[in-house]
């Protein structure tokens, strides 16, 4: 708490130093962000030099100096090489301490970030930066099969978020800083500013597109590249070798591939949520199943060590063609499992790098098999994994550009872009068609949340009408007449009454205005029942179902009032919800939900 207090003042005085600064100096509020984005984007860089060389520290001093100790190689099989199946146990015991007193930080993942950069004002807390980074170098450095580029995207947006905080500036702008800070972690982690770029435009700020951000996403990519450059050189983080079409007749193969990766993409989306809801199933302790997690894929990295971390130093292998095709079909099962093994057990890491690791065996694979069945076409197996690895991650995340800008700026080659977009786009399509959702986007949908819908949409979704409709519902019965009912209405001040029969099951409605037709007619007040006059076709709600459809019903023919009823009949009543009994949860939630962000701000 003190820390928290001391951390705030200063940096609010820092904020008032340099409020007072620029108040002296006359700029636009599109230059000053181009300025921060100039910043953000170093520091993202920096960051990215950070992460990636704590990875490698964690790496050497687990894997490299066990090589030493025991006298292995994990290229050759030998009695000692058991031992590696507690190297990621180790990354378990060292997670501990940060799930112990951090734990709040690493909740969520990529998903939750994206919940809240889109959904809750993007205001990011700084600590995270520290905590889930570390978190996520123990991961990959001890042997977990996990991604850095998720993290970095998420270290890179809190950058750019506290700025935005700095300066107090409004959510829209807040966002843009954080898409700068993704930017900038992407670019720098491949050295590919064009695909950090899109990937903040398509996957964090969900393809919205305003000149003003995408200009200051631009400069924030390009100052972390020019500092991942001058600080690693310049080569990406993946070496692929030049990409050559030996015949135009491969672009049929390459809609094949496609199609395979595509099926496979949402097959692995479904199979790591199984197991991550296996692992939130079991009865132990929660800071015990990092622990579990790290054995078992230590088991797995026992017999297929190219499971461990990263992968990328694989994936240039299976990109030179070295490997066998029966290798790698078998890696697209076993690497699929070490992954979701080790994020569902809560190990923190990344989504990123396993998608481009199966695209690249699945495509390396099938390159090979293409090779047996047409060995004239001097098919090349490296080049299939190539695009594969580009297309898997399309179609894994729905984000076919940052696919195809990535795998254009790692080949540095032009004849990749037409299989690559073939590729790409047929695989997006039918992941698309089988799973609604990307494997950033599962979680979200499960409680309800529908980024693209926007924030509005949410707050009515994450409300049931159950939690909103009056249970005392004043009723008519069926069977009463024009008169009873002219003598109903004068002691009530509602306008509109469900009609039920002798069984309390919901027959009609009934409207002040379609009684008003007939209240001059005397002679039939005794004679005509209001169900004569009802509307018999009725559009109710259920007590389970959200605000949002609530409200879609209502706004249908423009009614004021929903009649709620059960599953089981559809007719019994068991309530009722107005437009007003709507607008006013919405009011509630969205003060209670603005009050929450501020106290976490």
């Amino acid at each position: 708490m003190a820390f928290n207090l001391a951390n705030n003042r200063f940096l609010e005085l820092l904020r008032r130093l340099l409020a007072r600064l620029l108040s002296h100096l006359t700029m636009s509020e599109n230059t000053f962000l181009l300025i921060l984005a100039v910043i953000i984007g170093l520091l993202g860089g920096l960051g990215n030099y950070a992460f990636r060389k704590t990875i490698e520290f964690i790496h050497w001093g687990v894997f490299v100096q066990s090589e030493e100790l025991l006298h292995y190689s994990l290229d050759e099989w030998s009695v000692q090489r058991l031992a590696t199946m507690f190297l990621p146990v180790i990354g378990g015991v060292l997670v501990y301490p940060l799930w112990r007193w951090f734990g709040d930080d690493l909740k969520g993942g990529f998903s939750a970030f994206l919940e809240r950069v889109n959904l809750r004002g993007a205001k990011l807390r700084l600590r995270p930066i520290f905590t889930r980074g570390f978190g996520a170098a123990i991961t990959i450095g001890t042997g977990g099969s996990a991604g850095q580029e998720g993290p970095i995207a998420m270290i890179g947006g809190a950058i750019g978020s506290q700025f935005g905080q700095l300066f107090k500036m409004s959510g829209d702008r807040l966002k843009v800083l954080v898409a700068c800070g993704a930017a900038a972690g992407v670019a720098a982690t491949f050295n590919a500013p064009i695909a950090g770029v899109f990937f903040a435009q398509e996957i964090v700020l969900l393809a919205s597109f305003e000149l003003s951000s995408f200009t200051s996403i631009v400069v924030a990519s390009g100052m972390a590249t020019v500092v991942s450059r001058a600080l690693l050189g310049n080569t990406p983080e993946i070496h692929a070798p030049a990409y050559v079409v030996h015949s135009y007749w491969e672009l049929g193969l390459y809609l094949l591939l496609g199609l395979l990766i595509g099926l496979l993409a949402s097959l692995f989306i479904d199979a790591h949520y199984r197991i991550k809801d296996r692992f939130a199933a079991l009865e132990m302790p929660k800071l015990a199943k990092p622990l579990l997690g790290g054995l078992m894929v230590g088991m797995i990295g026992v017999v297929f060590p190219q499971v461990f971390g990263n992968g990328y130093d694989f994936i240039e292998e299976v990109l030179l063609g070295s490997q066998t095709w029966y290798l790698l079909a078998a890696l697209v099962l076993i690497k699929a499992v070490a992954t979701s093994i080790t994020l569902g057990s809560g190990l923190p890491g990344g989504l990123f790098a396993p998608c481009l690791y199966l695209g690249a065996v699945t495509g390396g694979a099938f390159g090979h098999f293409a090779l047996l069945l047409f060995p004239r076409l001097q098919i090349s197996p490296g080049a299939y994994a190539l695009v594969g690895m580009g297309a898997f991650l399309s179609a894994a995340t729905h984000a076919p550009m940052t696919a195809i800008f990535l795998l254009f700026e790692i080949t540095d080659s032009y004849e990749v872009i037409v299989p690559i977009m073939l590729t790409c786009v047929i695989g997006t399509a039918v992941a698309r068609h089988f799973k609604k959702d990307s494997l950033e986007t599962v979680e979200l949908s499960r409680a309800g949340i529908d980024l693209e819908a926007g924030k509005e949409r949410n707050i009515m979704k994450s409300i049931k009408v159950g939690d909103v409709m009056v249970a005392k519902v004043q009723t008519v019965p069926e069977h009463m007449t024009l008169g009873q009912f002219a003598r109903f209405i004068e002691k009530t001040q509602h306008t509109n009454f469900p009609l039920v029969n002798s069984s309390n099951e919901l027959t009609g409605i009934i409207s002040v205005q379609d009684f008003m037709g007939v209240v001059f007619e005397r002679d039939l007040m005794d004679l005509v029942v209001v169900k004569e006059l009802a509307t018999t076709d009725v559009i109710t709600a259920h007590a389970d179902e959200d605000l949002d459809m609530a409200m879609r019903k209502i706004g249908y023919r423009n009614i004021e009032q929903l009649p709620v009823v059960d599953r089981e009949t559809h007719r019994r009543l068991v309530g009722i919800i107005s437009r007003r009994d709507i607008v006013s949860a919405y009011n509630r939630a969205l003060m209670s939900r603005s009050l929450e962000e501020h106290e976490h701000a």
